[in-house]
């Protein structure tokens, strides 16, 4: 079962496998109050979320991890996101308003884009983790067996001939195009049908 969360500017999802699920994304620091609505809208509950997966570490897409490790769920960490993790505690230091707790990797399971089948295998979910770093360094997209696809920031395909010269961004659709995938969901757009 997947789930489409919309309760501000990012697109979250959650993925219950038969073993165990995934929250992919969480939105802006200070939403908190919106996500929790958006999961009871779901029939979601916190005890149903086993990790937690950023796409990357910008402010827009880690607001919540803190807040949702206090409350029992595990961060799943990729190795090549690692030295990423701390990137908008600066950002969010700026507005105290927000309250925002530096995310702590004490409690996270950190493997590698190799491992991440395996790891997801154990959850009941088939498919596995990549990384996509055109966005940023620490990017990354899941793919499911199925043929859906998270891609997180990656710039949409129909985009890729407005860039003159991003070899990043083409090997990165090149990559996540050689698992045929059917359904691509991004973090502020709408999903696209292949």
């Amino acid at each position: 079962m997947i789930s489409k969360l919309r309760y501000g500017n990012t697109n979250t999802f959650f993925i219950q496998g038969e073993r165990g699920s995934l929250l992919i994304d969480t939105d802006f620091a200070g939403t908190l109050p919106a996500f929790y609505k958006a999961i009871k809208e779901h029939s979601i509950k916190i005890s149903d979320i086993s990790y937690v997966l950023a796409t990357h570490y910008h402010p827009d897409h880690i607001g919540l991890i803190s807040v949702l490790m206090k409350q029992g769920v595990k961060l799943l960490l990729i190795d090549t996101q690692n030295s990423h993790i701390h990137f908008a505690d600066e950002i969010f230091r700026k507005d105290k308003r927000l309250d925002y707790e530096p995310i702590n990797t004490d409690n996270s399971i950190i493997i590698s884009s190799k491992d991440s089948r395996e790891f997801l295998e154990n959850l009941g979910i088939e498919g596995e983790i990549i990384s996509t770093p055109s966005h940023s360094e620490d990017s990354i997209a899941l793919i499911l067996d199925n043929g859906i696809c998270f891609v997180g920031d990656l710039e949409p395909i129909e985009y890729i001939d407005a860039y003159d010269d991003n070899v990043k961004l083409k090997n990165d659709w090149k990559l996540v195009m050689s698992y045929n995938p059917k359904i691509i969901y991004y973090a502020h757009a709408n999903e696209k049908i292949l």
